[in-house]
């Protein structure tokens, strides 16, 4: 493999800068992509040309990628039938219902909305779209910013994910961590979890951001000049009960264990039902669960409106395809995203990140700087399932090495790629949380920016005091 040293960096820095200053994230993400493969043919055009065309089409020689953008489609032909239903208004009248008569109906509106993120733990993207659909209408409607719905929607997603395992992230993470036969990966993700400060915290700044309705830094300006502009009309007069809503989203989010530990199953493995479970689960194909429970899911909101008359083949058609279309530019910043992540891996951008800064890391301080390290990686690259990967690769041996605690380092870095993906334009979940909120990009990034940043500096600060105490 080249290697690329500092040039490696190049590509994502120039694709956050491009879009911070255009705010046109297709061709942010579209230059740094070119201008990495016209690294990588060293500077010849035709060739970094030809290499960016091929970079689309290797996005989906990845199954896991494919069936994410596979996903976002079902969830959007989904969420359509669930709004043709009736659903979705039912459940805001819901909401509204039971809101509306109490004191400090926006703050309880935005619990409400927290919550509702924080209990779709199954997947980061599910979350965020189920969140960011369901509750625009009721934003626009009583004039709260649609950039505080994206910051709920996209803070309440992967820490929940991240704390608990039962999921597709639990299912990668100990993935990568059966690679150490010295380890139990269930136990030392489980006993990670109380050390994972960054995602704590950000779950605590959300709940009491929408509880108390305080605000600081870029996002208190949007909020406040948001509420001088007229409340939106969606003109979306169909209704129904609730559960027209919650049914499906419940089939998909309660199956989903199923599919996990079915993906993994291996009838010849030893030890007892439990054990051969937790095996599955470890096993498991993260993205082949979610799909199929989201299939699941979807199939069982066609069974429920077809039972009412809601429904008919021709409606099912249109109603689906037009609630793919509405996912259309989602899933193509979803392969512009993966691109450049393909592209990091392939300049070793990540490696040479964590190279050139190892040295620094002593046992004491080796958490907080294993947690800086993974966010400043998960940052420059917009995931953070590839920096569990390359940090998971070097913070496991060096822990092994310098006698560190295990699980503040496993937490670290999980902590630090979630903190990273959260401040990070070319962040898929980033994008997805923009989107479904409907609200500019760059506007969603500069005022989540704020909160990720007080909650990192905390989370820095409790890795040093616990580096020293563990």
């Amino acid at each position: 493999m080249t290697d690329y040293g500092f040039w490696s960096l190049i590509p994502p820095v120039l694709a956050i800068g491009l879009a911070i200053r255009t705010k046109q994230v297709v061709f942010s993400l579209s230059v740094g992509i070119f201008v990495g493969y016209l690294i990588i043919s060293q500077g010849n055009l035709f060739t970094g040309f030809l290499g960016t065309i091929e970079a689309f089409t290797n996005v989906f020689q990845s199954k896991g990628n494919t069936r994410t953008i596979i996903l976002t489609l079902i969830i959007g032909a989904m969420i359509q039938l669930i709004k043709y239903s009736g659903g979705i208004n039912g459940f805001i009248n819901w909401v509204q219902k039971r809101l509306e008569n109490r004191n400090n109906f926006e703050r309880k509106l935005q619990a409400t909305t927290a919550l509702t993120g924080f209990l779709i733990f199954v997947e980061s993207n599910i979350s965020i779209l189920t969140v960011g659909t369901i509750f625009r209408p009721l934003f626009d409607k009583h004039k709260i910013a649609r950039e505080k719905l994206a910051y709920l929607a996209d803070s309440s997603s992967a820490p929940s994910c991240i704390i608990f395992p039962l999921n597709a992230w639990g299912a990668y993470i100990m993935g990568l961590l059966m690679i150490y036969d010295q380890l139990d990966p269930f136990k030392t993700l489980i006993f990670s979890i109380p050390f994972n400060f960054y995602a704590i915290l950000t779950l605590g700044m959300v709940f009491w951001l929408s509880l108390s309705g305080k605000e600081f830094g870029t996002m208190k300006k949007v909020v406040d000049e948001n509420k001088k502009v007229e409340s939106i009309d969606h003109n979306e007069t169909n209704s129904s009960a609730p559960y027209n809503m919650v049914v499906p989203i419940a089939v998909m989010v309660l199956i989903m264990p199923f599919f996990l530990v079915y993906s993994g199953w291996d009838a010849q493995a030893s030890g007892s039902l439990s054990e051969k479970i937790w095996y599955s689960i470890g096993n498991g194909s993260g993205s082949e669960a979610v799909l199929n429970a989201c299939f699941t899911g979807f199939f069982a909101a066609i069974g429920m409106y077809f039972f009412q008359k809601r429904l008919t083949i021709k409606s099912l058609l249109e109603e689906s395809f037009k609630g793919m279309n509405e996912m259309l530019v989602m899933a193509i910043l979803m392969v512009l995203a993966f691109a450049i992540g393909n592209l990091c891996n392939e300049l070793g951008t990540g490696l040479y990140v964590s190279r050139v800064t190892q040295s620094w890391l002593l046992p004491e301080i080796a958490p907080a700087l294993v947690f800086i390290i993974s966010a400043f990686i998960a940052f420059s690259t917009g995931t953070s399932w590839g920096t569990f990967a390359i940090m998971m690769s070097i913070a496991l041996p060096l822990n092994f090495a310098i006698d560190s605690n295990l699980y503040l380092m496993v937490a670290a870095v999980l902590g630090g790629g979630v903190f990273g993906d959260h401040c990070s334009p070319i962040s898929d979940t980033t994008l997805i949380a923009s989107l479904a909120s409907g609200c500019d990009h760059i506007d969603h990034v500069r005022t989540q920016l704020p909160y990720a940043l007080f909650t990192g500096g905390i989370a820095i600060v409790l890795y040093l005091i616990a580096g020293f105490i563990f």
